[in-house]
């Protein structure tokens, strides 16, 4: 069970009073993290704080590179997914703040391309990204405060049988997750230690 006042009072310590602050909401396939996120945005903008809820997913690269038949399934997934500096720069981005609003460039999956989406920027916004991996590397020093959800595999695997159906039948998305998600978590978790580093531990 978790508390949302909770959370709460530990961002308000970890961000201070007025500036601009970047939350991470890290976790494996199937954590929980879009909800939590939304919970936590809906807690900040009742104590007036104007949020931002970022999908690392929207992130991603067009098929063509992130699924690469040169490498295996799992090291597609674990290192050419992401457009990792652009992430980075659009973060850096919101907390200069040199304008009252960003454009960024979001991954359509109907199109396999990219839009643009507007999104204003105040005094008092607060940056909640949720997504996995958030604890690699190439985010260092892009994160005021980390919140890791720590949910074991199987209750995930359980999840994404009935959220993930766009990928086909009950066993191709067992073999997907299998063959392509759950070897990269496991190499996350061998190398980052995400449970233990992140500021705050869901469970």
């Amino acid at each position: 069970m978790w508390d949302t006042d909770v959370i709460f009072r530990n961002i308000m310590e970890a961000i201070g009073t007025g500036g601009i602050g970047i939350i991470g909401i890290d976790g494996l396939g199937g954590a929980g993290k879009s909800t939590i996120s939304e919970k936590i945005c809906q807690k900040l903008e009742e104590n007036n704080y104007h949020t931002i809820l970022l999908h690392i997913d929207d992130f991603i690269h067009v098929r063509k590179v992130r699924y690469n038949a040169e490498y295996p399934e799992w090291q597609c997934y674990y290192d050419l997914q992401w457009r990792f500096d652009y992430f980075a720069n659009v973060i850096n981005e919101i907390r200069n703040n040199s304008d009252d609003c960003i454009s960024v460039e979001l991954y359509d999956k109907d199109h396999d391309t990219y839009f643009t989406q507007s999104f204003p920027i105040h005094d008092n916004t607060i940056v909640i990204v949720e997504g996995i991996f958030l604890q690699r590397k190439e985010y260092s020093n892009l994160f005021d405060y980390m919140i890791y959800i720590d949910i074991p595999e199987e209750d995930r695997l359980y999840r994404v049988i009935k959220r993930d159906t766009y990928i086909g039948n009950e066993q191709q998305i067992i073999d997907k997750y299998k063959n392509r998600y759950f070897p990269a978590e496991h190499r996350y978790i061998e190398e980052y230690r995400p449970e233990e580093n992140a500021d705050f531990l869901l469970n």
